[in-house]
């Protein structure tokens, strides 16, 4: 008989964030979690950044002009802290579909003012926060509001389906993090993405295709690109003027959700820009055929010749070295991050990050 190898159900929704409005954003999500769950899916993607909302207006507005600095304080206010009210409530929704969930937030860290993360966060369908991924280099605009992830949120996260993994955007075209989820096994890889790219360029639909079936032809991996898409609620919000509003009404500018299997093939999708929840069931054992021909982390690999080194240890901006003396006020422990001393050695590539096995507290209100 052998091993055994499951059809996993899997969800890419796209949508609207109700924008720059992290409640009205969760409520929705939590909606849209449940439809996903009820139609039997048991990993649901959502879009980059989708509470409270993309930081968009950079594509429209000057950078340092009152328009844009009022909308990334408003950002700020509507983003969201791990663990907290949005977290539990996401959790609660995850349990009730009985999912996995990986969604885009806008993260600041608790009791601080100013700093950010694009984040993914990711719950089992229990649940439990299994933990989170920070972008590790914010693009274009983000810039101006968020910071980079470390190390210690990069890597593929174990599930009763064997390692899946997630990045964010820009993320997905880096050559080092591809390879390094692809030495860490991954079956299923999420991608989340904005609702629209730059006014220059390729429309973020062309992006999303190529970029999810190379991901699949390199790793063998199942792929979920979960995109953003406008509304009308976010154009009149936006305040761009006739032309910004032409543009963000052009069917080509937002969405183009899909899911690749590890045969590079398109399955599902792509989506036009209307919002709505695409499905595919992934066969898990597709990834043993293509890996057959090319496993880029084991036979078809030249460890004598390439090697990939990763860092999940984060630097410590501000230490205490003193110990106080007695009766002296407590000095922070910290600086802008609740740190664990670093790890003894570096993990193996080829090891999966462990789930953190985080449970929000319970919430009779969630």
């Amino acid at each position: 008989m052998g091993d055994q190898y499951p059809i996993v159900k899997v969800a890419a929704v796209q949508a609207a964030s109700v924008f720059l409005d992290r409640e009205g954003s969760t409520e929705k999500a939590c909606r849209l979690i449940r439809e996903a769950g009820a139609n039997g899916a048991q990993l649901i993607a959502f879009p980059e950044s989708f509470i409270p909302g993309h930081p968009i207006w950079y594509h429209h507005h000057p950078a340092t002009g009152t328009l844009a600095n009022r909308f990334a304080v408003e950002l700020f206010k509507n983003a969201v802290e791990i663990p907290g009210p949005e977290i539990a409530a996401l959790s609660a929704a995850a349990a009730a579909a009985g999912a996995y969930v990986v969604i885009g937030v806008c993260e600041k860290l608790p009791k601080t003012l100013g700093t950010l993360f694009n984040t993914q966060v990711w719950f089992g369908p229990d649940g439990t926060l299994l933990g989170k991924h920070q972008k590790i280099m914010p693009t274009v605009g983000e810039r101006l509001v968020h910071t980079g992830g470390f190390g210690d949120t990069f890597g593929a996260v174990q599930t009763q389906f064997g390692p899946v993994s997630g990045l964010i955007c820009g993320e997905n075209s880096n050559p080092l993090a591809i390879f390094a989820l692809t030495a860490e096994h991954t079956r299923i890889h999420v991608m989340s993405w904005p609702n629209h790219f730059p006014t220059s360029g390729d429309p973020l639909r062309n992006r999303v295709a190529i970029d999810s079936q190379a991901f699949a032809q390199m790793s063998k991996a199942w792929v979920i690109s979960a995109c953003g898409t406008v509304d009308e609620d976010t154009i009149r919000k936006l305040e761009v003027g006739p032309e910004g509003e032409k543009f963000l009404r052009n069917p080509d500018c937002c969405g183009g959700s899909l899911i690749v299997s590890p045969y590079s093939r398109v399955v599902a999708g792509p989506m036009g820009p209307e919002e709505g929840i695409l499905y595919a069931e992934c066969n898990l054992e597709a990834g043993i055929n293509m890996k057959l021909r090319h496993d880029f982390a084991g036979h078809y690999n030249r460890p004598d010749i390439f090697q990939l080194r990763i860092n999940r240890d984060v630097p410590q901006l501000y230490t205490v070295h003193q110990e106080q003396p007695a009766g002296a006020l407590e000095a922070p422990r910290t600086g802008l991050r609740e740190i664990a001393p670093p790890a003894a050695a570096l993990p193996q590539v080829g090891s999966p990050r462990p789930a953190l096995g985080i449970r929000p507290p319970d919430d009779d209100n969630a």
